[in-house]
Parts: C-alpha cells; sequence; structure tokens
C-alpha cells in the first residue's frame, strides 16, 4: 500500500512550545512548518474518542484518575493548558472530531495512535475510524494509522481497508515480517534508541517505511536519515524542519 510521509513529524504537536496533544500544539507545529503531526486517541469512560495520550489524567490535564474510567461530560471540563503555563489556561482536551477539524483547515496530515487500553483496543479502533474517514477532505494527504496493538491495527484494517496502517515497537521483533504480511502494513514505527542499521535495511528492503521516535536531537537524527528511516516523529518540529526541510 502506497505511502507518502515527510522526514518531520510533529510528536503530540509541538510539545516544548505548547500543551501536548491540544489544539494549541497542533497550530504550533503547523507555525513550525511541520506538514504532519501525530496524536493519540483514547476513549473516556462512556466511549467518546479524545485526544490523549496518558492513562491517567494527572499529568496533562488538572483531572485526577484515569481516563478509561471518567465519562467525557467530565473530561471535556477539564484543563490541559494550565500545567504548561499559564498562557495556555482552559486549553481543553480535545475530542477527535474537534482535532481532525482543525488539521484539515490547517491542511496538516497526521498519524493517529490508536492507545492500548487492555480490552477496548478493537473498540477504540472501530469507534475511531470512522469518524476519521468521514471528517479527512479526499484532497489532504492519506493519513497514517498506528498502535503498538496487533488487535488495534486488525480492527482499524476492517474499517479502513485502503488507508495504511503501522505497528508501533520498543524492539523490533523477531515476528516483524509475520506481521507485515498479516496485516498488511505499509509501515513499521521503532524505537530509535533501540534501532539498528542492519533492521534499517532489513525493513526497508521488505518494501515497509519506517518512522523512528522520538528524536529530539540533530545529529541523532541526521544518522537515522543516513541509515535509510524515513521519517522521525519529534518534540522539536521547529529545529527538525529548519535543518532537514520537510
Amino acid at each position: 500500500m502506497s505511502l507518502k510521509i515527510p522526514k518531520i513529524i510533529a510528536h503530540r504537536g509541538s510539545p516544548r512550545e505548547a500543551p501536548e496533544n491540544t489544539l494549541a500544539s497542533f497550530r504550533r507545529a503547523k507555525a513550525a512548518g511541520a506538514t504532519w503531526v501525530e496524536f493519540d486517541v483514547a476513549l473516556t469512560r462512556d466511549a467518546r474518542p479524545v485526544v490523549f495520550h496518558d492513562d491517567a489524567l494527572d499529568r496533562t490535564s488538572d483531572g485526577q484518575g484515569l481516563l478509561a474510567e471518567t465519562d467525557f461530560e467530565i473530561v471535556k471540563h477539564l484543563d490541559a493548558g494550565t500545567w504548561f503555563g499559564p498562557q495556555f489556561a482552559g486549553e481543553p482536551i480535545p475530542t477527535l472530531e474537534e482535532t481532525l477539524e482543525l488539521l484539515a483547515e490547517l491542511g496538516l496530515s497526521f498519524n493517529m495512535e490508536i492507545k492500548t487500553d487492555p480490552g477496548r483496543e478493537a473498540e477504540l479502533a472501530k469507534l475511531a475510524l470512522p469518524i476519521a474517514r468521514d471528517i479527512w477532505p479526499e484532497m489532504l494527504p492519506t493519513p497514517l494509522i498506528s498502535s503498538f496493538s496487533r488487535i488495534a491495527v486488525a480492527a482499524a484494517r476492517e474499517v479502513a481497508p485502503d488507508w495504511p496502517m503501522d505497528v508501533i515497537y520498543d524492539r523490533i521483533p523477531a515476528e516483524w515480517k509475520d506481521d507485515a504480511k498479516t496485516l498488511d502494513l505499509a509501515a513499521i514505527g521503532a524505537n530509535h534508541k533501540h534501532l539498528t542499521r542492519e533492521q534499517v535495511m532489513e525493513i526497508r528492503g521488505f518494501g515497509l517505511k519506517l518512522s523512528s521516535y522520538t528524536v529530539n536531537e540533530i545529529e541523532r537524527a541526521d544518522l537515522l536519515f543516513q541509515w535509510g528511516v524515513d521519517a522521525i516523529f519529534t518534540d522539536v518540529p521547529g529545529d527538525m524542519v529548519r535543518h532537514f526541510g520537510n
């Protein structure tokens, strides 16, 4: 399956400049020159897809407890900005719909990571993908759907058979080729800390795109690109775009 991705993908927006996974962060990524952003989608207790990374609400909002155990009616009123800086006070946890509508408005394509709430991976994929397909304009680049969960990717594939899919690994496992064939993957995502040049060559030689996370140093990014990595996820998209282009 054909996939075109830029070298630089803004990780959760531009999280050194604005609170991660918020509309403010995506706007900063656009201003920094990014053409793609990565964000995380997860479910509230009552099955509303929202853009949020952690299992717990505490780190990046004024909420407490687990997102998966909190109703959307509570989540939508949380402050996801003050923890980062007073200028972002009142920044909400965005819904998936709000996020996609903003990205379409900004002309930013995306990599949507389906989070791995145990037992709800398929449910999340089957709720999130129809929303994404309904909102996303055909004239913008086709997005990439990814997850650490093979279950989530398989469920996403059922809903969006024509969209490229990606499995993310911390360490590339021996069975990555089996995953690629079974799930009809277009790409693999890998932790740059454990990635080797030989793995890059093998994956690219197999016909897959390869992205690497989370790369915030120019020298490391340069080496990964020399190895043949297609794209990096970074918290400093402005620095990376200025150095490498996009």
